[in-house]
């Protein structure tokens, strides 16, 4: 049985759609179709668990054994045209974390896709191999997929180690009682469920205390930021933390707050866009293939871009060429968001015994004498 949530059904989505198109086309800044701009594919490869998988457009689509090259199969383009229209359409209507499609069972299977996610070494949700009309020249490229069907998709998922963790110093002349602080701000935070997390640190800001980031809790993520330049820990601390203290979401807005503050004294007398400049440059990273657990290295794993599945059902992309759209796409389009802070209402200040999701941040504890507070990094797509 094929089951998964909607990013994962969207990707067989993608597949089945643009063999049935046969191109794919680029998207504007504003995630619209450039008419005049697509790539004509000649095939999709794909590594299934019965070995590799050529998707071949000519004519029909051929299902061709990637190593011996000999036809497996064939099927019409209108075969795989209706089951695209209606796989989004019953994509669109699910409900629930999870779901199977009973009825696309025995067409997939058909044409060789028995996993909804394909076997990769890398972190390439498809590969492509399209016509440059350019250089007329064929081209393999790996494309990262993000489906806007549902709940937006993350650029940047959660996890323990996307805490950030900053040092509360608190005035010689104040006391900080730190179960009954987090009691009390939980008790008085109201509204959505990050005020909690803003009503404390507003308060220890009225307190007087110096909040300053200490470190990234995954020593990893933090040397990867560093990899793509050397500030940009310390430039994300202080996002993550306006976004908390502050309740901005949107990254755009983030760095206009971050631009005004300036809190890394860059000298910016002439215009030049330091913090716009090194978010979109990590942004895009994230998209391309970074992640908080892996070493990155620099190397693209999407070398293609990205593709985006849009909310009518539209599948468009970011070629990595087309970089100035790409990253303009990216930080109009993307927002911090909070993930579940773990933390027990019954008692404020302390994780729940058993959470799904143990990401145990938000509220004010103490460690060796000190006091300290974490927040999490999580990106999502809006």
């Amino acid at each position: 049985m094929l089951k998964g949530n909607k990013g994962e059904w969207s990707e067989i989505y993608v597949l089945l759609k643009l063999l049935a198109d046969g191109k794919l086309h680029a998207a504007d800044e504003n995630l619209e179709k450039i008419e005049e701009v697509f790539y004509p594919i000649i095939k999709i490869l794909r590594a299934e668990v019965g070995g590799k998988r050529e998707y071949a457009l000519n004519g029909n689509i051929k299902i061709i054994d990637g190593d011996t090259k000999s036809i497996l199969t064939e099927f019409p383009t209108t075969a795989f045209i209706k089951n695209a229209l209606q796989l989004f359409q019953d994509i669109k209507q699910a409900k629930g974390r999870s779901f199977d499609f009973p009825q696309y069972e025995g067409f997939l299977h058909s044409i060789d896709i028995n996993s909804l996610k394909a076997k990769s070494i890398d972190k390439s949700d498809i590969t492509i191999v399209a016509h440059d009309l350019e250089t007329g020249q064929n081209q393999q490229l790996g494309f990262s997929i993000k489906s806007l069907i549902g709940k937006n998709s993350t650029l940047f998922n959660a996890q323990a180690g996307t805490n950030f963790i900053y040092k509360i110093t608190v005035p010689k002349d104040k006391k900080l009682e730190i179960d009954k602080f987090n009691q009390e701000t939980y008790k008085a935070a109201s509204g959505p469920k990050d005020s909690k997390i803003a009503e404390r640190l507003q308060r220890l800001e009225k307190m007087g205390c110096e909040i300053s980031f200490q470190s990234i809790q995954s020593e990893n993520l933090e040397l990867n930021l560093t990899m793509v330049d050397s500030k940009l820990p310390l430039i994300l601390a202080y996002l993550v933390y306006y976004r908390y203290k502050d309740r901005v979401n949107n990254i755009i807005d983030l760095i206009q707050k971050i631009t005004k503050e300036n809190p890394l004294a860059y000298n910016i007398s002439l215009g030049h866009p330091f913090y716009e400049f090194k978010i979109k440059n990590l942004l895009s990273d994230y998209a391309l293939g970074m992640t908080p657990q892996v070493v990155w290295t620099g190397e693209y794993d999407a070398t293609g871009g990205i593709i985006i599945v849009k909310a009518d059902g539209d599948v468009l992309c970011y070629h990595i060429c087309d970089k100035n759209k790409f990253q303009s796409y990216l930080i109009n389009h993307t927002k911090l968001e909070q993930a579940a802070t773990s933390e027990d209402k019954n008692n404020p200040g302390h994780p729940k015994l058993k959470s799904a999701k143990p990401f145990k941040f938000g509220w004010v504890y103490e460690e060796g004498g000190a006091y300290f507070i974490k927040l999490n990094l999580q990106i999502r797509f809006r």
